[in-house]
């Protein structure tokens, strides 16, 4: 699709910031660290959750390792004024450094990883992978680490050795997915002295470490007349800066005071492998933090009720495009296309948890911002994923609608997406949080 073929509502500031974010977010702690910065840039301040809280209004925040819960509590909110949340996940499917990472074989150094999330495995093969993550030290903080460099890699065997590797790839997860990273003998405790080493540490104060591994190619626009996105962790980091962007919009804009929902996001960790942990949407914190909000503005138990059952969560996560070379994987009467604006997810059997009222809250919300939009439904042939929203919506009691943009590639170690819809989608999430 050209842009000549529709509106344009392409805002490429946005999206150019989104390249930037996406750059310097290789992990999740970096995810929170960037949401954080432009947070703080529209006011918002933080929050411990070991202090007492006070009523307040203005924008407050809470991070815990790599998640995120921000809101902005307007001067005329009360007790029990309803929240509107959008939900995201700071996580995407990766290699992850072992706890004993020095290994090797036959004279190569290599680094021994774990398979996080559902990974396309063949697109991790042949590309050059920098570190990323948290160092954590002996005083109990924390040290964020990002080497944008060629330090691993996996190489696939030659074809000359695998006559029929085009016939079908088959990868063993624990033989076949190691990266080198340089030759000789196995040096214990190289890896990690090397990560601190780069850093500005002594190794020997690294008690613990939370190391990923990640793509070095920088996203890209892509195409004749670049109207599309390549870039690695569109899922679903393309939310977080989305519904970062609709927040500082919302709590900076006129009339902020007066709204009548508390706007919130809630950006957790974990989304990949299940959500069970202690900062993913299986986990109290969401519901802790908005339950200590009302409990700061003086609310009883009473008025968290009814703050609760007027609130809706927007889970926004990426969703699939129609794929040109594989059209008979999708339903044939809800095929989304990149640039024709948000999508509406839906399946009946609660892999998502859009209901007609659901419904009409996401139209409403993109008629305000006057954007497109679109629906995605699974082929009934084809297992549906599932998002955070369903989790949210059984967890908190709340209304919830899952929605995302259209993508092609999912948790490869590069997707693809339209360049317009970044903008779009944070422009619906912007209307939503308002109300």
């Amino acid at each position: 699709m050209s842009t000549a073929d529709h509106p344009v509502y392409f805002d490429r500031t946005h999206t150019d910031d989104l390249i930037a974010y996406l750059a310097a977010a290789p992990s999740p702690f970096h995810a929170v660290a960037g949401a954080v910065e432009r947070l703080e840039k529209a006011g918002f301040r933080q929050v411990a959750e070991t202090d007492m809280w006070e009523g307040t209004a203005g924008g407050k925040y809470v991070v815990r390792g790599g998640a995120l819960i921000a809101w902005f509590v307007p001067a005329a909110a009360t007790p029990a004024t309803p929240y509107r949340v959008v939900g995201t996940h700071t996580d995407s499917p990766n290699l992850r450094v072992k706890p004993v990472p020095d290994t090797g074989s036959v004279g190569w150094r290599q680094v021994a990883v774990e398979i996080y999330g559902g990974v396309p495995l063949n697109t991790w093969l042949d590309r050059d992978l920098g570190l990323s993550g948290r160092l954590v030290l002996r005083d109990g903080s924390a040290r964020l680490v990002q080497l944008d460099e060629p330090l691993l890699r996996v190489p696939q065997l030659s074809i000359h050795l695998d006559r029929g590797v085009n016939d079908g790839l088959k990868l063993d997860k624990q033989r076949h997915l190691t990266p080198i990273w340089g030759l000789g003998q196995v040096d214990e405790g190289s890896l990690i002295s090397y990560v601190a080493e780069r850093a500005g540490l002594d190794a020997n104060e690294v008690v613990g470490w939370d190391l990923m591994t990640h793509d070095v190619q920088p996203p890209s626009y892509l195409g004749r007349d670049r109207e599309l996105l390549a870039a690695p962790r569109l899922d679903n980091l393309l939310s977080v800066h989305a519904a970062t962007a609709a927040l500082a919009a919302a709590a900076t804009a006129s009339g902020a005071d007066s709204l009548p929902y508390i706007p919130v996001l809630a950006a957790f960790d974990h989304e990949e492998t299940g959500s069970e942990s202690d900062t993913g949407a299986q986990g109290p914190l969401l519901g802790n933090v908005l339950e200590r909000s009302v409990h700061a503005r003086g609310g009883t138990v009473e008025d968290r009720a009814r703050a609760l059952a007027g609130t809706v969560c927007l889970s926004s996560d990426m969703a699939h495009a129609v794929h040109p070379n594989y059209s008979e994987r999708h339903e044939p009467g809800h095929q989304p296309m990149p640039n024709g604006g948000p999508i509406l997810k839906v399946n009946v059997n609660n892999r998502y948890a859009t209901n007609g009222m659901g419904r009409a809250i996401f139209a409403q919300a993109c008629e305000r911002a006057g954007v497109p939009w679109q629906v995605f439904v699974s082929n009934n042939a084809m297992p549906c994923g599932t998002t955070i929203g369903p989790i949210t919506a059984a967890r908190l009691g709340i209304t919830t609608v899952d929605c995302g943009i259209a993508a092609l590639s999912m948790h490869s170690a590069r997707e693809l997406c339209g360049a317009e819809d970044p903008y779009l989608l944070a422009s619906a999430l912007k209307a939503f949080l308002e109300g």
